[in-house]
């Protein structure tokens, strides 16, 4: 009985020992930074702004700073929304094989704003349904939110569920660094708007 025992003990151990495909304390902690960085950097970007400033455009076809905000807060959604849809579905490693970037790399093509990018017709400011400046400040920051408390505590396989779109391919993992990095993409361009020489000084 002694061994029989014993031998079951073993085996939960086993199955409670087993591989985790969860990602781990590091990347974690990478996504939650990265996440809580570049939220804080697009509301860094609004202190203070005046209406006028706010709507103030560089030339006719720029974006002003409203826009931007609310090309960031409908993106946020919609790559979320890819990037859940694709955790539902069954893991499909064997597209891993497509994926062509590094997490640092991911980071430093989106963030980077030497390569401009016209966006899909759903994701321009004109088409999401904000109101407001307000109205997409607050669907951005409760979208993070989520984002966030998901990363932190998620034991799901981000590495083995992979998107692809328009975009390219990457696991879920990297869509997360994707969503963060994008925020702060045009948090760059808002900074832009207020360089330009004829930016309204309030």
């Amino acid at each position: 009985m002694k061994k029989l025992s014993f031998f079951a003990i073993t085996i939960l151990l086993l199955a409670f020992t087993g591989k985790n495909n969860s990602i781990t304390d590091k990347e974690r902690k990478t996504a939650t930074e990265l996440l809580s960085q570049t939220e804080q950097g697009v509301f860094n970007s609004l202190l203070g702004m005046s209406d006028a400033q706010l709507n103030f455009k560089p030339a006719p076809d720029r974006w002003s700073i409203a826009e931007c905000v609310k090309h960031i807060a409908v993106t946020e959604h919609m790559l979320w929304q890819m990037t859940e849809a694709a955790l539902k579905q069954a893991p499909n490693p064997e597209k891993r094989a497509d994926i062509k970037a590094t997490d640092e790399q991911v980071v430093s093509m989106i963030e980077s704003r030497e390569h401009k990018v016209k966006t899909a017709p759903p994701m321009e400011p004109q088409n999401t349904p904000y109101k407001s400046t307000a109205d997409a400040l607050a669907s951005f920051r409760e979208a993070r939110e989520k984002l966030i408390q998901f990363i932190n505590t998620t034991d799901a396989d981000l590495r083995n569920h992979v998107v692809s779109f328009a975009a390219g391919t990457y696991d879920s993992y990297q869509m997360v660094l994707f969503i963060a990095s994008h925020s702060n993409r045009h948090t760059q361009q808002m900074e832009e708007v207020k360089a330009d020489p004829n930016f309204p000084k309030n």
